[in-house]
């Protein structure tokens, strides 16, 4: 039965909900990903995004990307391991990415909340990441945490010397990065945290983000969204913050679906609806 009243995948007319950002291979240490896909299907979410943070571990995202067709992936290191994976330059990015499967480059970004490496490593692999990002024409994933102002600085540099496309995904900040990231061009994605009590002040942010550039995730295992926080998360609960989001909006659930998923497929080109 799907979820919040979206459809399941294969009923009706729609393409069903994306998670567009997830670690399966997080969620696979638990036991066999197949269920896990199944509820995703079962609650109307027909295509998923399993996100790469170290160059270390790609192979093994890939091998789930090509164990489940409804799966896509991304290469890329997460700021808090550019400290020992991260890249300096884009042709170890490049190769990777020339994979059918791969969708994205990321998720990279910058993290001063834990700043479990340093910044300047963060800084130059964030950049090797935008350099393949515009080279291969991939979608960059950006993580961003308490570092909004070298974010956006990074990014209208980069973009001044030729475009690339992207989201911030997990959006947890103000207004000023998201008005940065849409001058751009880039979209925003919804995890989990924008159905939390706590999360009013990014509820009045998004509000105002154009239904046009809006992506939903899980960023599972972790951020379940309301009714499931606390929980281990997985891409099924996406159907859960996509049911808030439209909520917020004033769409009908299945209308949002469709929006988000469109928004999705628009981005990420080498994805393939089903």
């Amino acid at each position: 039965m799907a979820v919040s009243g979206f459809q399941s995948a294969g009923e009706g007319t729609g393409q069903g909900l994306v998670d567009s950002h997830c670690h399966l291979d997080y969620l696979a240490k638990d036991g066999d990903l197949a269920p896990v896909v199944e509820r995703a299907e079962a609650a109307g979410v027909s295509t998923l995004v399993t996100i790469c943070t170290k160059i270390s571990e790609f192979d093994e995202i890939r091998s789930i990307a090509e164990r489940f067709p409804s799966v896509f992936c991304s290469v890329g290191v997460h700021p808090h391991e550019a400290g020992t994976e991260g890249q300096e330059n884009a042709e170890r990015l490049l190769s990777l990415a020339a994979h059918d499967k791969v969708v994205g480059i990321g998720e990279t970004g910058l993290d001063y909340y834990y700043e479990h490496s340093p910044r300047e490593a963060q800084q130059v692999s964030f950049r090797a990441h935008i350099s393949a990002s515009r080279e291969s024409r991939l979608p960059l994933i950006v993580h961003a945490r308490d570092a909004d102002d070298d974010t956006v600085a990074i990014l209208q540099e980069e973009y001044a010397k030729g475009p690339f496309p992207g989201v911030i995904h997990c959006f947890t900040a103000g207004p000023e990065l998201a008005r940065a990231a849409l001058e751009i061009g880039f979209y925003i994605s919804l995890a989990g945290i924008v159905t939390f009590k706590s999360a009013q002040a990014l509820r009045d942010t998004v509000a105002e983000v154009p239904l046009d550039r809006l992506l939903v995730e899980t960023d599972s295992p972790y951020l379940a969204p309301v009714p499931k926080r606390g929980k281990t998360n997985e891409p099924a609960n996406v159907a859960y913050t996509a049911a808030a989001l439209a909520a917020l909006r004033g769409l009908p659930e299945d209308d949002f679906a469709a929006m988000t998923t469109e928004n999705f497929f628009r981005l990420f080109t080498r994805a393939q609806p089903r």
